[in-house]
């Protein structure tokens, strides 16, 4: 029996994961020592909940998710917002220097799925399609690549296969990256170089000492609102040039934009989003509701018949990322504290999506301390190169083994 969850119900139903996943990381200490995030916590729970629901009573939910495309572009905004050139440029040699690497491991990933495939007696198409289509490039590439997998090299469930593989990859890869940076940052005794604001949310001491008043609070929304007309705008402006852009990464360049604009044009405003709580909140409670509705709407039960095959490329495939992460990534990207931090962020988005890379950061640095850097680097990598590189490469790869 299919039951249809409305808008406000789903909601509050997130509402609730948030709740959950707050209270468990707050009471079984080893997932807030080990950066565990909330929604990854509570997502899950509730994702199991629902699937033994539908086990034992044959009910499925169906949550409507059309608020929560619109919460990663609020989400997106508010990083913009706290983004100054100044750190944008110490931050361009880390990107360029990360872009280089994640293009590398795409290579990596899709022949950990071949190596895995071939094992299985199973088509290296289906490796490629259980690498870096569904764990980098996340549900929407898997989808968008599905129907050429099926028609053209014959996988009839490359579909289901591929969500799998990006489901999995979801949990996962929040799962791993707070572990990841703890070890890091414990081995190496890494701290801030200096004091700064936490991007997303509060520092785990100093939630108590947070004042949020009804001015800046409607400064924020009315900014995140403008900025958004902003980020359409801009959109607009791209595919009349033929181009296309997801709406969130055009957000993310209008946040950018506005916050940099600003100073510029009107030098007696105090503008400093970066250091602005009600922003942090913002950004806080976007991703937690987008990450919640993502989890939790999770159908478990759809990966029961991929077990074997599924299990076998998803252990390989979390062993080699987390090896590559701590051994290459880690190293190369200088071994210092926002190094340890982009290594979580990018433990989630090779395995998962943007979104669980941010949640992972912020786990990391509510706990540790703030890392700017860290939250244009990987954003940017994850949000806009990487999906541009990976479906070269997935082309590349097909035409090889077809």
């Amino acid at each position: 029996m299919d039951i249809v969850v409305g808008p406000a119900d789903t909601i509050m139903i997130a509402c609730l994961v948030l709740f959950l996943g707050k209270y468990i990381n707050k009471k079984v200490h080893v997932l807030r020592e080990y950066n565990i995030p909330e929604p990854v916590t509570g997502g899950v729970l509730f994702s199991i909940i629902f699937g033994t629901l539908y086990f034992i009573a044959g009910i499925q939910l169906n949550f409507a998710l059309e608020l929560r495309d619109a919460l990663l572009v609020i989400f997106f905004i508010t990083i913009g917002l706290s983004s100054r050139f100044k750190t944008l440029v110490k931050g361009g040699r880390s990107l360029i220097v990360l872009l280089v690497i994640a293009v590398g491991y795409l290579f990596i990933q899709n022949f950990t799925g071949i190596g895995m495939a071939s094992l299985s007696g199973l088509s290296p198409s289906t490796g490629i399609l259980g690498g870096s289509v569904s764990f980098s490039g996340g549900h929407g590439t898997t989808i968008a690549w599905a129907p050429t997998f099926k028609e053209d090299f014959g996988l009839g469930n490359a579909m289901e296969l591929g969500i799998a593989c990006a489901t999995v990859g979801l949990v996962l890869g929040g799962v791993i990256g707070g572990p990841i940076a703890k070890f890091l940052i414990n081995r190496y005794r890494l701290t801030p170089k200096e004091e700064q604001p936490v991007t997303v949310g509060v520092l785990h001491d100093k939630g108590d000492e947070i004042q949020i008043t009804y001015n800046n609070a409607l400064q924020m929304i009315y900014v995140i609102f403008a900025t958004i007309g902003v980020g359409e705008g801009l959109n607009a402006l791209i595919s009349a040039m033929g181009l296309s852009l997801p709406g969130f990464v055009t957000a993310l360049f209008a946040g950018i934009l506005i916050t940099n604009l600003i100073p510029l044009f009107f030098k007696k405003v105090d503008w400093n989003p970066e250091k602005s709580k009600s922003l942090a909140l913002a950004s806080d409670l976007s991703l937690g509701q987008f990450l919640a509705m993502s989890l939790m709407s999770l159908q478990l039960w759809t990966l029961v018949d991929l077990a074997g095959p599924l299990l076998l490329i998803v252990l390989a495939q979390v062993i080699v990322v987390s090896l590559f992460v701590i051994l290459l990534v880690f190293r190369i990207m200088g071994k210092d504290y926002d190094a340890a931090v982009m290594s979580a962020g990018y433990a989630g988005l090779a395995l998962g999506a943007t979104p669980t890379a941010i949640a992972n950061m912020t786990a990391v640095t509510k706990k540790f301390g703030g890392s700017p850097k860290a939250f244009i680097v990987v954003p940017l990598v994850g949000a806009f190169f990487i999906d541009i590189s990976n479906a070269l490469i997935i082309k590349f790869l097909l035409s090889v083994y077809s």
